[in-house]
């Protein structure tokens, strides 16, 4: 299947070809919801999908996963040596991680804005030395450059059958919703790194503050107050779904299955966890193997029908690919396929 996805994304580049298959990888082992949506694609966004996504979780992984004995400082140097393996891959040079040049040739390709990845990066470094956000102003700060800018790197490889500026807004608020839901999902694991992201006045508001989680995840009890506030956390994200969902209706129609997906698949989180209690503190709570099986085989018969129908060639809907301009824009793809084939063009000079 890779090397199909390969084909059709027009990716002939053996280096390439072996960055993108890095960042599949990456995506299958770590992104499983993601994952399973991105299956639901046109064989030829695929390739483009899980570049961007092994981008995110290879800098999400020097923030959290880098090892325990890695200093903040050590975390710092290796997010700037990201950065630095970024920008030259952007300038065309050539890149050591697999992942830094499969995102960066998907960003030629696809005209994406530069400055969604340096948004992205500027949010994880703050990872590094904030620890909580006493509002929801300012973990939604936080969270545009950590999750909205997803939604806005992947408005142009999905297509959308408006102007691209009419989506973006959708995009972004998926991408939170996404991001939300991690956060309650996960409050126990990110106590154990030392940070807390539900916003302080929101568990203030429930009689909670970070001691009395640190004192529910190390002695396994439960307290209504916490549980009165994961409730308030849960609407509160069940709110950002809904403003994003009449986002899917302005995605190019082969390219809304694989969103609608992930969005009923991550939703359900918020149901698993109020079927469980509400204890994220002490476990993660998990959507069945049944329900997700259902889930997607909906979005595959959705995806069949989406791809076989005869759509006319006119109109806002452009084919993947064909994006051109800082803000994703669409066009006749010149320009975004010139860009592409020149830092092709330079890596494969330097190689020789």
């Amino acid at each position: 299947m890779t090397a199909r996805e390969l084909d059709a994304a027009g990716i002939t580049d053996p280096s390439l070809r072996a960055a993108y298959t890095a960042s599949r990888r990456l995506n299958a082992r770590h992104g499983k919801t993601y994952f399973l949506a991105t299956r639901l694609l046109p064989v030829d966004r695929r390739s483009a999908v899980h570049a961007l996504y092994g981008f995110a979780r290879r800098a999400d992984d020097i923030v959290d996963e880098l090892g325990p004995a890695a200093s903040p400082h050590a975390r710092a140097e290796a997010l700037d040596a990201l950065e630095r393996q970024w920008l030259r891959a952007v300038r065309g040079e050539e890149a050591a991680e697999p992942v830094v040049r499969a995102a960066a040739d998907t960003r030629a390709r696809y005209g994406i804005a530069a400055r969604h990845f340096s948004d992205f990066l500027a949010s994880m470094r703050s990872d590094l030395s904030v620890t909580e956000y006493a509002t929801y102003a300012n973990l939604r700060a936080y969270m545009h450059g950590s999750a909205a800018v997803i939604g806005l790197q992947m408005t142009p490889v999905l297509g959308t059958v408006v102007p691209p500026a009419e989506a973006e807004p959708y995009a972004a608020e998926l991408g939170v919703a996404f991001q939300l839901t991690n956060f309650l999902r996960d409050v126990g694991e990110d106590l154990d790194r030392g940070r807390v992201y539900l916003p302080q006045d929101l568990l203030a508001a429930h009689g909670v503050d970070r001691d009395l989680l640190a004192w529910s995840r190390l002695t396994g009890c439960r307290d209504a107050r916490i549980t009165s506030a994961l409730r308030a956390a849960a609407a509160l994200t069940r709110e950002v779904y809904r403003a994003a969902e009449p986002g899917l209706a302005r995605l190019d129609p082969v390219s809304a299955p694989c969103v609608r997906t992930a969005f009923v698949l991550y939703r359900d989180i918020l149901g698993a966890i109020e079927e469980d209690g509400y204890a994220v503190v002490h476990r993660r709570a998990v959507v069945g193997r049944r329900r997700r099986a259902a889930v997607a085989l909906r979005g595959l018969a959705a995806a069949v029908a989406a791809r076989t129908a005869v759509r006319p060639a006119s109109g806002p809907v452009r084919a993947a690919g064909h994006r051109t301009g800082e803000g994703g824009g669409y066009g006749d793809g010149a320009a975004a396929r010139t860009e592409a084939s020149r830092v092709t063009r330079r890596r494969e000079e330097k190689r020789g």
